[in-house]
């Protein structure tokens, strides 16, 4: 096992995705979302799926040279084009011009078209609260979750995150997917041979399953069924209409190099809170967490991830051995799909 610094993360993150052929300007915020996915223990959408971030810019799925461009075509409103690049460089672009929409109008939206895969969204809502603003945040990825009564993949697992300031300390952040649980978790599973809990997923008969491979072969199950089923279709009305990108079951394949880019989308909102309710928003909001926290058994949302972040921050993180020979891989030569197209 070895331990890495955060610093350390982000470096080594950094190398392996312009190995890859991502420019600096796509790899920096990516390398720097990477890092604060491990530092928040959100690990299985950090280093140990930073390669397949690598293979994307290698064959294609990713554009690495993308330069995000920038639109303002109503005083509320911010476009940001990622041209099929990341998603992190595409949200950077608009950042400063939501911020000043919504301290502007009370409210900004930025949206992100013909993105790739947003990761954390509460890497993206966390930024804009500590900015005192109110953030909301939808994305939509290819389709790997049935709805309601259905036995065929149509929506993504179609993530909701929102974040709320607080006066002192980091702001409270939740961040949920629409499926019982990411993808992501069935996928580790299967890649270590584990069963999964029974309600993650559907095999490819519809039929509930504790067996993760087929679990991937089927879809993954709707949180709470046609609740989680109504959320999925809001986050496609968003992310696919809204951010005129692609709809779930139109998205390219997130998984493997085959097929063209996800060219999905993003929606932030903004809220300035003072424009409603003025300098008393932020004591009112202590007020509410401090009687949740004092019910017994009760955390607020976040407050693992942010122990987890101290954690890191002064110890590093664990990185296994044969995890950490494939970074230097990468580092060292690209993406294995890039060297198995140069053979």
């Amino acid at each position: 096992m070895i331990v890495l610094s955060l610093a350390e993360v982000e470096a080594m993150s950094r190398r392996m995705l312009e190995a890859s052929g991502a420019s600096p300007l796509q790899s920096d915020a990516t390398a720097r979302s990477i890092r604060d996915a491990e530092a928040d223990g959100i690990r299985t959408v950090g280093l140990s799926y930073l390669p397949t971030y690598c293979d994307h810019v290698a064959c294609g799925k990713v554009t690495g040279n993308a330069v995000p461009t920038l639109t303002t075509p109503r005083p509320a409103t911010v476009v940001v084009n990622a041209h099929l690049g990341f998603c992190h460089p595409a949200y950077e672009a608009g950042e400063d011009a939501l911020i000043a929409a919504a301290q502007q109008c009370g409210v900004g939206m930025l949206a992100i078209t013909h993105s790739y895969s947003a990761g954390v969204l509460g890497w993206f809502v966390e930024r804009l609260a500590q900015r005192g603003l109110v953030a909301l945040m939808f994305a939509n990825s290819s389709a790997l979750m049935a709805p309601h009564g259905g036995t065929r993949a149509f929506f993504g697992t179609n993530p909701i995150a929102w974040a709320a300031p607080r006066v002192h300390g980091a702001p409270v952040v939740a961040d949920m997917s629409s499926s019982t649980v990411a993808w992501v978790k069935v996928n580790a599973a299967a890649l270590a041979g584990e069963p999964i809990p029974l309600g993650w997923a559907l095999d490819a008969q519809g039929n509930p399953t504790t067996d993760a491979t087929a679990a991937l072969a089927g879809s993954m199950a709707p949180a709470g069924g046609h609740k989680g089923s109504a959320l999925a279709l809001l986050v496609d009305v968003m992310s696919g209409g809204v951010a005129d990108s692609l709809f779930s079951h139109e998205a390219g394949n997130f998984g493997g190099t085959a097929g063209g880019p996800p060219d999905v989308g993003q929606v932030v909102l903004a809220i300035d809170p003072s424009a409603t309710a003025g300098n008393a928003f932020t004591d009112r909001l202590e007020y509410e967490f401090a009687t949740l926290s004092a019910e017994p058994g009760v955390r607020l949302p976040g407050d693992r991830r942010l122990a987890a972040r101290a954690h890191a921050e002064q110890h590093g993180v664990e990185v296994p051995d044969e995890l950490f020979e494939l970074m230097q891989a990468y580092a060292a030569h690209g993406s294995t799909a890039r060297r198995d197209g140069e053979a």
